[in-house]
């Protein structure tokens, strides 16, 4: 997805938008600074009334900032990746995760272990839909699930690692 370009007029829309929402805020902050009633609170030195409203324009970038990271984060709950947020952001991958540090979770990959006709197998969670295995047989065999091999649930492959361990079972040797 590429950073998103806006018209001239939707500048100008935006523009009026931001100042209008502003207004109320740096009227709030202004009548604080200087306990003038409404009627003449932007009477003053040009200097003071200009800083008060770059005050109010701070509050507005730091809401700016939460609210994206809150973006950020519902887009990396939904699967977005790091990558992905940097392109919309307009920045690489790596300032996207050095922006948003917590945006994109990693996920938890799991363990757990098969003990069948003897043996052992180990299922483990390679990405978060898909499960290999490794597994010794009661006869000493090893074995694993092919190089790229990877199965959509746990119970597949269990199933698989189950047949291997079956297969080399201390009685299975023993059968003619």
């Amino acid at each position: 997805m590429m950073v998103p370009e806006i018209t001239p007029e939707e500048q100008v829309e935006l523009d009026r938008a931001l100042y209008d929402a502003l207004k109320p805020l740096a009227s709030a902050v202004r009548s604080r600074e200087t306990g003038l009633p409404a009627d003449r609170m932007w009477d003053g030195d040009p200097v003071d009334v200009a800083l008060s409203v770059l005050a109010a324009w701070k509050v507005v970038d730091a809401e700016v900032k939460r609210l994206t990271a809150n973006a950020a984060a519902t887009a990396g709950s939904y699967g977005a990746s790091y990558a992905q947020l940097g392109s919309v952001w307009g920045i690489t991958r790596q300032g996207a995760r050095k922006k948003w540090p917590d945006a994109v979770s990693r996920p938890v990959l799991s363990t757990s272990t098969l003990e069948l006709f003897g043996g052992t197998a180990e299922l483990v969670q390679t990405s978060p839909g898909g499960w290999a295995w490794t597994a010794k047989g009661a006869d000493g065999a090893s074995s694993a699930a092919d190089e790229g091999t990877s199965y959509p649930s746990t119970e597949e492959a269990a199933a698989h690692a189950g047949a291997f361990l079956k297969e080399h079972a201390l009685d299975a040797v023993r059968r003619p």
